[in-house]
């Protein structure tokens, strides 16, 4: 079971809260009986090289629970993680450019196959194929052109 709240997912006994100033995500121990959070990790959500300013803005999990995707305004990106599952733990997989500015929102449709990304700056939204075995994106080529996007809501 995974549940969404604002910038934070639970899944099983993890949770995972992205922290929009410092670039970073934590991971938590979820105790729904006490309902306590344990801190086990903190990740960058930056790659090592990358100097320059960064917040982030959306966290999603793949519905298959292996991966955790976050995304980067400044570097422009969407970090994708892989998931032990044992310890619930994060491992970077890679990068994704969003080949738009800003990236304000992003959303993995309701079966996990394609990601949406919202270039709120340079106004469009672009489309990623999910590969379901590596986590990883790879741009559709489909782009569309909408004013300052801010959300993507799937009926």
């Amino acid at each position: 079971m995974s549940i969404k709240w604002n910038r934070s997912w639970v899944v099983g006994p993890h949770a995972y809260v992205l922290n929009e100033l410092d670039s970073t995500l934590t991971t938590y121990r979820f105790d729904a009986v006490a309902g306590g959070l344990s801190p086990l990790q903190v990740i960058t959500t930056l790659p090592p090289a990358f100097t320059g300013d960064n917040t982030t803005s959306e966290i999603a999990v793949a519905p298959s629970g292996r991966f955790v995707y976050a995304s980067n305004r400044g570097h422009d990106s969407i970090v994708i993680f892989r998931v032990d599952a044992a310890t619930g733990v994060l491992e970077p997989v890679g990068w994704e450019p969003t080949r738009g500015k800003t990236l304000r929102f992003f959303a993995l449709d309701p079966a996990g196959s394609f990601l949406y990304a919202a270039n709120q700056d340079s106004d469009t939204i672009v489309a990623f194929r999910v590969d379901p075995h590596a986590g990883t994106l790879t741009a559709t080529g489909h782009v569309v052109a909408v004013g300052s996007p801010s959300s993507i809501v799937f009926r």
